[in-house]
Formats: C-alpha cells, structure tokens, sequence
C-alpha cells in the first residue's frame, strides 16, 4: 500500500506513509496531535494563525515517563531553581532552547490560559527564556515543567542552573554606578552653565557658592562610590610594581577633585566637578558596553550545565530520585533512552549504544555490552540500561578533561598589553611634564605654578586612551556578532590579532557533526527496493538510519510489519511481504571475520540476499578549500583528529603536508599538541568542536568552537563562530587586524591633542575651566572616531562575503 507524503500541520515535519488524522488534519507524531487537541480545547488556535506550522516536534516522546521530572519534587532543588517564593507564589525563569518563533512567544505569553495555576509568563526571545509566576497551591514546579513538555517546549534543566550567577550581580551594580554617575553629570552641568557664559562674574557669590557646594555634593558618591573600582585597580598594581592605565585615570580624578575643592573652599571659583562627574560617566559607559555585548551566550560552563539535576537510583524496595552530587561510587542507577551518562561506570543490565558526540563530536554510537565500562558523558540511544557507578561524578573522565580548562600561562590571554605598555610612558611622561612647569613657575611666576600644574593633568587626563579600547573592541564585538561571530570578551580581540598559527580539529569543524556522505557498494538497487529500504529505515531514529533516508529521494513507501530495532546490530522487518535487515556486516551476513573497516559501513538483505552496503564519507563544510587556500597564505596550518585515517587522502591537497595532518589523536594528545606548538613561539589559533577539544582550546592564544546552534555545547572557548559563517573565518581574523589600526589611530589622535593642549597649559596660559572643557571633548572626539571607524570598515570588509555569495546565487 503506497501513500504520498503529507506535512503535519503542527510542526510541518513529513507525515510519513502513515500520517495520523485527527479532525481531518494531518500529524506526524502523536506528540504533534496531543498539542493540537489541547490548543483546540483551550481555544488557542491562534497559535497557527501568527505563523505558518509553527510547532516544535518533540523527538523520541517516549523518553518523557511519568518519572522524568519527579527530582523537581524534592525541596533541595526546587528552593534551588525558584527565583522568588512567599506565601504560595513563586517565580521561576527557563531557558527554552526550542522558541523559534512569534507563534511561540505568543504561545508561552498565554499559558494562564493552558491551566489557571499560571499567573503571568514572559518571553526574553534573543536569550531563549520564558520568566513564569505561578500558584503552587495550583500547580507545583514539576507540574508546570510537564505542562511546558506537553505542547513540547521542554525546559533545558542543568546542575548550573542550581548555582547562583555572580556576573548578574556585577551587572546590576555597574548599572547602579553609571545611573548615579549620569544623575550627578547631568546635574553639575546645570549648575556649572553660567560659568561658561559671557558675564558670569556677575553672577551674585551667594549663587555660585550654593552652585559650588551642590556639585561638590553630587561628585562624592561619584568619586568614592562609582570610581572605586580604578582606585583599587591602580593601588593593586602600584602593590606589584606596576604603573597600569588606570593609576592616570585615578591621579586625574584626585587632581580634579582636589582642586576643585580648593577653589571652592577658598572661594575662587565652583571647580570643575562637572568634567569629574562626566569623566567618571564616559569610563563607566564603555565598561558596560562592551560588558552587554552578548550576554545571552555563556562560556564559562562545566559539566553542570549539561548534566541532569538528578539521576535515578535503584534500591531494593523501589527507584527514587536523588540529587546528582549525592551519587556514590557502587550505587546501581537507571539511564533512559536519550540520557546523558553522568559518572564513569559499568553496564549492570542490558545493551548499550552510547552517543558520544557530546565528549567526541562523533554521532556514530558505540556498542556496549553488560559488563563493559562506560565513560561519563555519553547519551544512551535505545532501551533504558542499569550502570554500577564506579568513580564519583567529580572524578570522571568528563571532569578530567573539562579541567584541562586551567591555562598553565594565564599571562598568555590578557588584555591590555598594548594599553598598559603605553599608558606606563604616558603617565611617567605627563607627571614629569606637570612637575617641571610648577617648578618652573615656582621661580618664574609663584602665582602660575599650582595653575600650569593642574592644567597639564586635567587636560591630559589619559581617559581618552582608557576609552579607546572598550569602544573600538565593543563596535567591533557586535559587528562580529551581527555576522555570526560571538567573541567572549574584547581581550580576544588583541589575540586575533597576534596568532601564527592555526590548528583545526576535524569532526564537526571543517566537518559537519550531523551530515556524511553516503555512496551504495553494490548491485545497482531498483526503485522498488530504495522504497524498501527507505520504509524501513523511515522507523528508526539511528543517525545512519537517517541519513541513509535522507539520500533516497523516492517519495513512495511502503508499510512496515513486525518491525524490530536490535541495540547495537541493526534493523529488520517485513516491508511489501519482502524480508529486510539493515545494520552491520555480522547481522546481515553472519560474517564474524572481525575485519577492520576504516570507513563505517551499513549492510543490506532483502529477503536474506545481501545486496550491498552503504559507505559514509565524511561531509566537508561549505567553503572550506577556500578558507584554507586563503589562511595558508598568512598563517602555519595543522590538523588534529581524533579520528582514524581515512580522510587522509582527501585532506592533503588541501594541506599539502603529511606531518601537519595528525589522526587517532586523544584529548590529551591534542592539548600537548597545541602546548609544544605554543612553547615554540607559535600564537595559536585552535578551531575545535567537542569536549575532547577542550584543553586544546584552553591552551591556545585563542580558541574558537564551531557551533551548528550556538546555545549548544561551548566548552573552553573564548569565541564561537556559527557554521553557515565558517568560510567568513578568515575575514573575521582579518578584521581584529583593522581594529588594532583604528585602535592605533586613535591613540594617535589623542597624543596630538595632548600635545597641543599642553604645549599651552606649560605656559601658564590655559585656564584650568578651558582645559575641564577640552578635556571630555577629546574624549568624545575618540569615541566617536573609533565607533564611526568600526562600523564603516565592517560595511566594506565584513559585508563583502554576503555580496560574494549573493552574486554566485544569480550566477
């Protein structure tokens, strides 16, 4: 019986030969179906309106049992995730990996509606977050998480996630500095105005005083408070020797207040608290614009981010769910199809096929039988096992490799080498400068000493420099981030700039992690017999299985009798009353001769004939010979792989050297790889996918993750690059070059400024208020230039692969 293809209106996934209908509309899955009847009843079909199948499907719905979330029944991890709970309300925020869409923001906005429990619910749709406040007499916190499961937005619920987020409160208090800080600029300037004007000394002296006193008011929060953060920063490095950028700064702001204060007290004048307080303001502005850049993306991750809060452990009596840090070494748990393995352990019962992509990059999984040790960090594909733990979660071998994260040279990734270096000379500089005209003065003219002093240090105030960095580096963060290219912070900038060298990892970065090739060994197959195998294999969620269908066109199948998945063998079933196997050479031959292919293999009989077998290749990204082609004319390129040989052959036209192409590699192989390239000499760019990539991230100048979702695994990485933008990759290296120019540029500007203004602030003949003025202009002036600079050479340089693209799409 044939049947053509139809798309769930749900979803809009392929219905299969054998759609379900429910009030005549077509559905892939039960789970799509479910979600439908329950917008039916609940009169949400809206939902459908704002957005053409805007569903999500939900794969392998069995794995969602009754005990899926019975840990969020236990106190100790609820109080851990709630964000607030008094007298029965309780909020909570999720992160929801599967908002796609405006139908989906409009979906969770209207949960109240779903069930009364739920009070109100709010989307944050660049972070992926759904903020929800709920009745727990209602509603408890596991009800609400099966309540999201079943219209299939399943909450990403992780160890991390019962850890409290520092970074949120540094947040929230840089906030509060600049907030206090613009207050006081703000107003300073109104009382400051009529200095400024023509007439001003006529201003009656008991306005001016109360002028006067009211900034000196506004600009002690802003000195002691908002500006702390320099002064302990210059004290610090004065501790170790050290003259650093902000011990100017601080000096500048000391000066400023200081004779500010004089000149109030005695009457001469109001000072400058308006430059102070706007000064402190600007610093405090570029700080939190380069801090906000890309929030959203979180780097520094451990395994808690993406373990289960909680396993389940069997006893004698019956399974119970325990916290993830209370599992002990000999204790018996059970692992579902689609669970993560969350410590080293051994198969106590049944048959595993462990996905290892996760630690390895590669979705191939491994066959493992009772008694055999599994690591930590694969994901069970197919019927629920029982493992015998045998090393706390602390100590496993994931652990192990997450904690090659520790940089043996910290010194090797810090920022502000170049603006340290110059602001060292530039202070020692203008102290000697400020120094030698009041001693001039001092003997020329007592009256301008303390005059032409303050006024070399006022305008020379090096907060132009000290802005130039954040300005330019953040323009230049979020330009690389409207293209695709998420930087960790602005220090990677810097780095980008100095590397040599560059090393690729092989799975899942100049391949793509869930794409092969796949060519048919053997007999010529007819129509009818594509249409056999792909009815078969169209039941089975193995990635093979689903690439092999993929590659058959045919959009004919057949029903499917007595179909069968055998864990670690293959497939079989009767398909148009013809016998099918599908899997490895044993189970579809009985050939035991333990032959060892380098390529992966999938065997084929119909009706017990073998007629063949499927060959995966690995499928190379979009644009990867012309990134190489143009990175190997500026850098040194290698390659390292934990995978076997088999690629060779096609990767050394690209590489032209046997003895940079380096296979059956492990995790620890590739980190002394990259530390003895390193210790050469060598800035090293490391371009990685897995977690067994991670040390080798961690010990270069630089390392950056190919992510096909960019909320998915990031390990220790300092930038991520999405991989439909992986053949922009050399334009983005190119780039960090232009910024260091602008960066250069406008370190030049402000050296000319410096120079001119104290040229007149030595003679005596500059007003320290005119100085005030000039001061914070300079400072505008560099901003301005770098943001302008930034912006401008993006449109050219980074905007010019999409118009490369565009015109081969016409072509």
């Amino acid at each position: 019986m044939k049947n053509e293809h139809q798309i769930c209106i749900h979803c809009g996934e392929d219905c299969g030969p054998a759609p379900i209908i429910w009030n005549d509309q077509p559905f892939c899955c039960n789970g799509c179906q479910t979600v439908y009847e329950l917008l039916n009843e609940k009169k949400l079909t809206q939902y459908y309106s704002i957005q053409s199948s805007p569903g999500v499907k939900l794969e392998n719905e069995h794995i969602q049992s009754e005990e899926k979330f019975a840990y969020l029944d236990l106190e100790e991890i609820k109080n851990k995730l709630l964000d607030f709970s008094d007298s029965g309300i309780s909020k909570i925020r999720f992160f929801i990996p599967a908002i796609h869409c405006a139908s989906c923001i409009w979906l969770l906005e209207n949960l109240h509606t779903l069930h009364n429990g739920v009070i109100q619910s709010s989307v944050n749709f660049p972070k992926k977050e759904v903020s929800i406040t709920f009745h727990e007499e209602k509603i408890s916190l596991r009800q609400l998480v099966e309540l999201l499961a079943s219209i299939h937005y399943v909450p990403e619920i992780s160890g991390q996630n019962l850890d409290k987020n520092p970074n949120r409160k540094a947040s929230n208090s840089l906030l509060i500095k600049i907030g206090i800080a613009g207050f006081s600029f703000l107003n300073a300037m109104l009382y400051h105005f009529p200095q400024y004007l023509p007439g001003s000394e006529n201003l009656e002296s008991g306005f001016r005083l109360v002028f006067g006193w009211l900034s000196f008011v506004l600009s002690l929060p802003v000195l002691f408070y908002c500006a702390n953060d320099y002064f302990l920063s210059a004290y610090k490095s004065l501790k170790k020797k050290i003259i650093s950028i902000d011990l100017p700064i601080a000096l500048g702001l000391i000066t400023l207040f200081v004779q500010s204060s004089f000149e109030l007290i005695s009457d001469q004048g109001i000072g400058y608290f308006d430059s102070l307080t706007g000064l402190v303001f600007f610093l405090l502005v570029g700080k939190w614009y380069q801090s906000i850049t890309y929030e959203a993306l979180t780097f520094e991750r451990t395994y808690k981010s993406y373990f289960p809060v909680a396993v389940t452990k069997i006893t004698d009596n019956k399974n119970t769910t325990i916290p993830l840090d209370e599992l002990k070494v000999g204790d018996r748990i059970l692992v579902r199809n689609q669970e993560l393995i969350p410590a080293d352990a051994t198969i106590a019962k049944g048959n595993a096929s462990i996905d290892y992509s996760f630690v390895t990059g590669e979705s191939i999984p491994v066959s493992k039988n009772t008694g055999d040790f599994v690591f930590a960090g694969g994901r069970q594909m197919g019927s629920a096992i029982e493992l015998l733990i045998q090393k706390e979660v602390e100590q496993s071998y994931l652990t192990q490799l997450w904690n090659q994260d520790q940089k043996t040279d910290h010194e090797s990734k810090s920022m502000s080498s170049v603006i340290n270096k110059v602001s060292q000379y530039f202070t020692i500089v203008i102290i000697s400068i400020a120094l030698g005209a009041a001693i001039y003065w001092n003997f020329a003219d007592p009256s301008k000493a303390l005059f032409a002093f303050t006024s070399v240090l006022i305008i020379a105030c090096p907060c132009a420099l000290a802005l130039t960095i954040p300005f330019t580096f953040g323009s230049t963060m979020r330009q690389f981030g409207r293209k695709g290219f998420y930087l960790k912070n602005s220090d990677v900038i810097e780095r980008l700039y100095k590397i040599k060298t560059v090393v690729f990892d092989k799975t899942g970065t100049i391949t793509h992690s869930q794409s092969t090739k796949v060519d048919f060994k053997g007999e010529k197959l007819t129509e009818e017999q594509l249409q056999l195998i792909k009815s078969l294999v169209f039941h089975s969620t193995h990635p093979l299985s689903k690439t092999i269908s993929n590659s058959i066109k045919t959009v004919h199948q057949f029903e499917v009798v007595n179909f069968k998945e055998i864990p670690s063998l293959g497939i079989t079933g009767m398909v148009n009353n013809q016998q099918i196997n599908i899997g490895s050479k044993y189970f579809v031959t009985g050939d035991q001769s333990g032959t060892k292919e380098l390529k992966t293999q999938v065997w084929i009989s119909i009706n017990k004939k073998t007629v063949g077998h499927y060959q995966f290749e690995n499928n190379y990204r979009e644009g990867l010979a012309e990134t190489i082609s143009q990175l190997k004319t500026r850098f040194d390129l290698h390659l390292i792989s934990g995978d076997n040989e088999s690629e060779r052959e096609n990767l050394l036209p690209l590489f032209h050297d046997h003895a940079k192409l380096n296979f059956n590699q492990s995790p620890t192989d590739k980190l002394e790889y990259v530390r003895n390239l390193q210790k050469n000499g060598e800035a090293v760019l490391m371009i990685g996918d897995g977690l067994n990539d991670a040390g080798a991230l961690s010990e270069s100048k630089v390392g950056v993750v190919i992510a096909d979702n960019i909320y998915n695994f990031t390990p220790a990485c300092d930038a991520i690059l999405k991989a439909d933008q992986f053949a922009s990759l050399q334009r983005f290296i190119q780039f960090s070059k232009t910024s260091m120019k602008i960066v250069w540029y406008s370190f030049l500007i402000s050296f000319l400024y410096n120079l001119v203004g104290i040229s007149f602030a030595v003679q005596g003949s500059l007003s320290p208020i005119i100085a005030a003025i000039l001061m914070p202009l300079s400072s505008v002036t560099v901003v301005a230039f770098a943001s302008f600079s930034v912006n401008l050479s993006s449109k050219n340089k980074l905007r010019r692969v999409y118009r490369l693209k565009l015109f081969k799409k016409i072509a």
